[in-house]
């Protein structure tokens, strides 16, 4: 696996007003910006950001990123998007005054789970493809195993999204995408 230094063949899925890459990735995540599908809210959101290329079969996505977190559901992290119906977004989320690592996986509707984050500045995140299985983890840890329709092209890069707050600051180094 190769660092991402220069995001060659890189695009943006839903552009943020504000960003610029350097050593790594500084972003601005836009308000009112989330992805979500219907369970429990009754809304669908495809507005995040994500910063990725397509890739096929087995791969692993890591990034290691810090953000401003002070608004309901700030998050930043990874995201896997096969459509706007089935994709995962794993990382740090601001819930009830706290950073939680978080996994949402999407199969038509949303489902989500969180536990306390570390109280570390910098959170890394990776998510392994394996035929059908994607795993998540954290420092070591398992955060959740799930399934991901195989054989098929993947948009995998970082996220940000804001769904209920002004927007926040987020930055990416230690980018790992194969």
């Amino acid at each position: 696996m190769i660092p991402v230094t220069a995001f060659d063949g890189w695009t943006w899925l839903n552009e943020p007003t504000e960003w610029s890459i350097d050593d790594g990735l500084t972003v601005r995540a836009d308000r009112d910006t989330d992805f979500w599908r219907t369970t429990h809210y009754g809304f669908v959101r495809d507005t995040g950001h994500v910063f990725g290329r397509e890739v096929t079969g087995d791969f692993t996505l890591r990034a290691t990123f810090t953000g401003d977190y002070r608004d309901q559901y700030d998050q930043a992290g990874i995201a896997l998007r096969i459509d706007e119906e089935n994709w995962i977004k794993t990382g740090i989320e601001f819930v009830d005054g706290e950073q939680q690592l978080s996994v949402v996986v999407t199969r038509n509707v949303s489902d989500w789970s969180v536990t306390p984050a570390p109280g570390s500045p910098g959170t890394t995140i990776e998510a392994k493809r394996t035929g059908d299985t994607v795993t998540v983890t954290s420092g070591g840890q398992m955060l959740r195993l799930a399934y991901f329709p195989p054989a098929v092209p993947v948009f995998a890069g970082v996220m940000c999204a804001a769904p209920d707050g002004g927007g926040f600051r987020v930055r990416f180094e230690d980018v790992l995408l194969g």
